[in-house]
């Protein structure tokens, strides 16, 4: 299922509206120029197991890399998600 993924530039991550005031959502910080450090990664339970997870990681990756921007992958998931996903091994700092 594809979700409409928003960055939220101001709250610093990027949120997919979900109905009903939920949302999901990936956070990350700037801890230095040029750098996204993807710090975590929240789905509510209703919602996880559809790859929505996935598709907030890949939102961000994709930003990471129209950007020019190097990433941390501080949140879990995103580390794995890149282990699995060799194309995006040349984003991590």
């Amino acid at each position: 299922m594809k979700y409409e993924i928003l960055h939220e530039e101001k709250y610093q991550q990027f949120t997919a509206k979900l109905g009903q005031d939920e949302e999901a959502e990936i956070a990350y910080a700037r801890p230095e120029e040029g750098v996204l450090d993807l710090t975590h990664t929240y789905v509510p339970e209703a919602y996880r197991g559809t790859g929505l997870a996935q598709e907030l990681i890949n939102a961000a990756l994709e930003y990471a890399r129209q950007h020019h921007l190097k990433v941390i992958a501080s949140c879990p998931a995103v580390k794995k998600h890149i282990a699995r996903h060799p194309e995006h091994q040349d984003l991590l700092q």
